[in-house]
């Protein structure tokens, strides 16, 4: 009874009311909502009398009668005479003339008032034989206050003239989701999706579809079929539905639901739109002049279910010859093709090629194949399952080890190909974990004949940025210099804003910029994330963000796996960046329980990463320290130093806010050596400024200013680096005017857990030089920032230092809210509470309430006191 709370809620009152019919379409639930109601009934005591409504028995007077009443026949003999003969004819106790049609509902309601209180339920009503279809109508609109009720249940549009009704619809999403996961637990994500859209909240497709699949299908293992297979109850009921149709009725349908989302290529070769008709009376389908639409998606998958296997292909053929689209001109001819065929495996190849362009793996991987069975070559069939598994571990990594095996059984003398390898370093990496495996199979296996060549540099590119060592990288790069004319764009930002962001030059930003100021018209998923991924260290993933969120809601509708990983991994990096804290949290959450639930392991650890992050800014220790010993132990085992150093920064991060300098140093130079930022490790962006802070706290102010000087070289690339730049020179070498510069990069509120620092820095400096007022102004800011983070340990140093700079921590504007700020600084300029409340839209009354809380917490007693609680200058 998922989804049916308020069904429920309807029928308990249906004592009270005396009669409710439910309708709504064969598979809605009307049957589970009739066995709901009797077991209610039951439990309270309740007499239950059922009957239902049966095409055997359509055509004999009275038989549903005799179902319903029939445990009360011995009652019978109590009643009066009329009533007694009337209703013992009717159920076939006495033989004799037809009785009176009145007498025998009045004789039944009569009955059913003596033995109430009593339930009487009736499913099928519209199959009831006419006579006892009489007496129920009869009953239902005279029960009212008898102790007896009637619940019956029938199809859409069949009803009793002035009895309550109650239409059972399709669950909504969330129950329909709740409903498969409970009865089918284990079913593959993108299952799950399929399943969803094709039983569009029908209970009974939701039971019957995925029962009807084999095991290998529910775990995603396996391809589904198409058409999906309807189950015996789904089967019978559009089986009854589509039988009665005249042959051309039947296989125009057949055209229309072979043919696509309208039907236009099948309206186009139809003979006659007239043949139509008797499917829009039967409520299959609503035509147009143009289009046609099945009305349930179901009934297109049954009318191709349905149809014998020779008449699917001979509609096929017809398609083919009346489309002028390439594509569809190749699915439908291989779709009508039985045995081997080149010439059609080579259309669908170019099929697949053009889904592949479009961002659509999983169109493409069907095509590929599609393609393989179709070849009549093993080398062929080989190649092409070798292209199929490549491309499927951008969907999802089950079923591409079996997909090997195909390839090499088709063409056992075959040695591999550039596909297969990027398939295996896919698997390897994703499943071991073990880099070097990865980085082997793919630089033995580059060859810059193959079409393939490039997915494989874009492979290794992945597993050279996952082992973070200067040795991985040699082969890609001198791989990407033999291309020619050059590489393509996305390569060659990835062999340098991807590999070693802080020696980008120039032209490197102007050609991502360019990109990114197209990614609105961008539709394949694994371009924008790739355009992420080389935004992400130089600071423009902001302006991608958008382009990321698209990529992850069309996945949750059944898109390609991994590319909705790799987007939740950069947007979570960047919310992190960007101080978006709790929603880097759940962005991590969600992306690990994807990867998780498609064997993408890798990916778990940079989302782990910022999860890990999160954790040591907010001084979470134990998730910090559980987060950074996996990374740490997992790294070390197979040689991924990115991940290593992941956890070394962060470690740095988290020591830094408990004040432990020392081993802050000691995790930052693990990132990168003191001096000058690491080759091939972007990280270094990200750690220098730690490097930096730690050294100076530690006395080390040779590493530092050397450090800090090398970060200075790499400023021009974003307004981040600028600032934090700035921010290691005024570290080094403090001085108003260097602090300044910092605080007054332009759009540096938009990095809150970096300003913060700067101000925090800023404001110990003061404070140490005998500038409280001004240090009070910095570390009140900071504390602030801090708090509004939730970077506890960062709050708890800046209140430490407003404490030694002679305030009060909890008397400063980090205790309001950011509504109580606002309204605050607003009467701070001398505003009334109605000119308040017309700036911000709130009432008087809500700005004085606001304020009556805001005092206590600055420690004031009037408005005048305001400008100096807030630390504003005068």
């Amino acid at each position: 009874m998922t989804g049916r709370d308020e069904e429920l809620e309807t029928i308990a009152t249906v004592l009270d009311v005396g009669a409710l019919l439910l309708t709504g379409p064969a598979g809605s639930g009307r049957s589970a909502l009739l066995e709901e109601a009797a077991e209610r009934a039951t439990v309270s005591g309740i007499r239950v009398l059922r009957g239902a409504g049966s095409a055997f028995e359509a055509d004999l007077p009275y038989a549903g009668l005799n179902q319903l009443l029939w445990p009360l026949h011995a009652d019978v003999d109590g009643l009066g005479e009329a009533h007694r003969e009337a209703l013992r004819s009717a159920m076939g106790l006495d033989a004799g003339p037809a009785p009176d049609r009145l007498v025998v509902a009045t004789a039944t309601l009569t009955l059913l008032t003596r033995a109430a209180p009593v339930l009487l339920l009736v499913d099928d009503l519209h199959r009831i034989d006419a006579a006892s279809a009489t007496v129920v109508g009869f009953l239902a609109r005279r029960l009212d206050g008898s102790g007896a009720a009637l619940l019956a249940a029938t199809d859409a549009g069949d009803d009793l003239a002035g009895i309550r009704t109650l239409a059972v619809g399709p669950l909504d999403e969330s129950a329909a989701t709740a409903l498969l996961t409970a009865s089918f637990p284990n079913l593959a994500g993108t299952v799950r999706r399929q399943l969803l859209a094709a039983a569009q909240g029908s209970p009974l497709a939701l039971h019957e579809l995925p029962a009807a699949l084999t095991a290998a299908q529910r775990t995603g293992t396996h391809d589904l079929p198409d058409p999906l297979p309807l189950g015996p109850r789904l089967t019978a009921l559009y089986g009854a539905r589509l039988a009665p149709l005249p042959a051309p009725t039947r296989r125009l349908l057949l055209l229309v639901a072979l043919d696509g989302p309208d039907g236009s290529a099948a309206l186009a070769t139809a003979g006659d739109l007239a043949d139509l008709l008797p499917a829009e009376r039967a409520d299959l389908v609503a035509v147009d002049a143009c289009r046609v639409r099945f009305r349930e998606p179901l009934a297109r998958s049954a009318v191709v279910a349905l149809a014998p296997p020779g008449e699917r292909r001979a509609a096929h053929r017809v398609l083919a010859e009346s489309t002028d689209r390439p594509e569809r001109r190749a699915w439908h001819l291989a779709r009508a093709t039985l045995g081997p065929d080149e010439r059609v495996a080579g259309l669908l190849m170019r099929a697949a090629h053009s889904h592949r362009r479009r961002g659509d793996a999983a169109g493409a991987f069907a095509a590929m194949v599609r393609a393989a069975d179709l070849s009549p070559r093993g080398a062929d069939r080989s190649r092409r399952l070798a292209e199929a598994a490549s491309v499927r571990t951008d969907v999802d990594l089950r079923g591409v080890s079996r997909l090997l095996g195909d390839a090499r059984h088709a063409d056992p003398g075959r040695h591999g190909s550039v596909p297969a390898a990027v398939a295996s370093a896919h698997l390897v990496l994703n499943g071991d974990g073990d880099v070097d495996t990865a980085h082997r199979v793919l630089v033995a296996a580059l060859d810059d004949r193959d079409p393939a060549h490039v997915d494989a540099l874009h492979a290794l590119l992945t597993v050279c940025a996952f082992g973070g060592r200067d040795e991985l990288w040699v082969p890609f790069h001198a791989a990407v210099a033999r291309l020619r004319p050059g590489p393509p764009t996305l390569l060659a930002l990835g062999a340098s804003l991807v590999a070693d962001p802080a020696r980008a030059t120039p032209s490197d930003l102007a050609l991502l910029d360019d990109l990114i100021g197209r990614l609105h018209d961008e539709v394949d998923p694994a371009r924008i994330v790739a355009v992420g991924r080389a935004a992400l260290f130089v600071d423009r993933m902001p302006a991608c963000r958008e382009a990321h969120r698209r990529v992850v809601r069309d996945g949750r509708r059944g898109g390609v796996v991994v590319a909705v990983a790799r987007a939740l991994v950069n947007l979570c990096l960047d919310a992190v960046r960007t101080g978006r804290w709790a929603e880097a949290t759940r962005l991590a959450a969600e992306g690990q329980a994807l990867c998780e639930a498609h064997g993408y392991q890798t990916l778990r650890w940079p989302l782990r990463f910022g999860a890990a992050l999160v954790a040591a800014g907010q001084g979470d220790e134990a998730t910090t320290q559980d987060l950074t010993a996996q990374m740490l132990r997992w790294s070390a085992a197979r040689g991924a130093c990115s991940v290593a150093q992941a956890a070394h920064h962060t470690l740095a991060v988290s020591a830094l806010g408990r004040g432990d300098a020392e081993e802050a140093y000691r995790h930052a130079v693990e990132v990168s050596p003191p001096g000058r930022l690491a080759a091939n490790a972007p990280l270094a962006l990200w750690s220098a400024i730690d490097l930096v802070e730690a050294a100076v706290r530690t006395g080390r102010e040779v590493e530092a200013a050397a450090h800090a000087a090398a970060l200075g070289q790499v400023a021009a690339l974003s307004p981040r680096l600028a600032l934090v730049a700035r921010a290691a020179a005024a570290t080094v070498e403090p001085s108003n005017e260097r602090f300044g510069a910092a605080l007054a990069v332009p759009g540096g509120e938009r990095w809150p857990f970096d300003l913060a620092r700067v101000r925090l820095a800023y404001g110990e400096w003061l404070r140490r030089h005998h500038s409280t007022s001004a240090a009070r102004e910095q570390l009140a800011a900071a504390q602030y920032a801090f708090e509004q983070l939730g970077a506890v340990p960062w709050t708890a140093r800046a209140e430490a230092e407003l404490r030694a700079a002679g305030a009060t921590p909890a008397a400063g504007p980090a205790v309001l809210t950011p509504q109580e700020r606002e309204i605050a600084l607003l009467a701070a300029t001398g505003l009334t509470n109605k000119e308040i409340g017309q700036r911000l839209h709130l009432s008087h009354r809500t700005v004085g309430a606001h304020l009556y809380r805001v005092f206590p917490k600055l420690g004031i007693g009037s408005r005048a006191a305001l400008r100096d609680a807030l630390s504003i200058p005068k």
